[in-house]
């Protein structure tokens, strides 16, 4: 269900959006390297600051929606925004590490990415939990920059 979920909005998104743009190579180029520097400063501000520095890197419009490991259907910008709160004393440091990143422009202003995570959380009392995500989604481009619109994380391993 949450794959249809995703093709769903990707669809709806390219549609919404105009994907009818030509983009050239340099232009290309350019906007895999934004969004890999946007990637590796989510990484980062999430490693030094918790959960709670996600919110800098979420689009919070009402097109923003994901689908967080475990869930079986996509949850809204406020349901997101509640988990994370939820959970960001629980942890005392969480560390990202984006491996095979795939990013792929869309538009000027819109573009997909697909990677494997490998996550390392380190909870308040001290164990340590490894896990291997997968992760696809949608960033999109505001005048503050890129921010993640939709998509979906799910577990690869316990």
């Amino acid at each position: 269900m949450s794959r249809f979920i995703l093709v769903l909005s990707v669809m709806l998104v390219i549609d919404t959006y105009g994907l009818c743009q030509t983009l050239s190579g340099k232009e290309q180029q350019s906007i895999i390297k934004e969004i890999r520097q946007t990637l590796d400063d989510y990484v980062k501000d999430v490693k030094s600051g918790g959960l709670t520095a996600e919110f800098k890197y979420l689009d919070s419009s009402v097109d923003f929606f994901w689908v967080p490991p475990g869930y079986q259907s996509a949850i809204s910008y406020d349901s997101v925004a509640t988990v994370l709160k939820q959970n960001a004393l629980k942890f005392k440091s969480v560390d990202n590490l984006y491996d095979s990143l795939r990013i792929i422009p869309l538009a000027r202003h819109l573009a997909s990415y697909t990677a494997r995570v490998n996550s390392t959380i380190t909870d308040t009392t001290g164990a340590v939990f490894k896990s291997s995500l997968i992760e696809t989604g949608i960033l999109i481009r505001r005048k503050d920059g890129w921010k993640l619109l939709n998509g979906q994380t799910a577990i690869l391993n316990n």
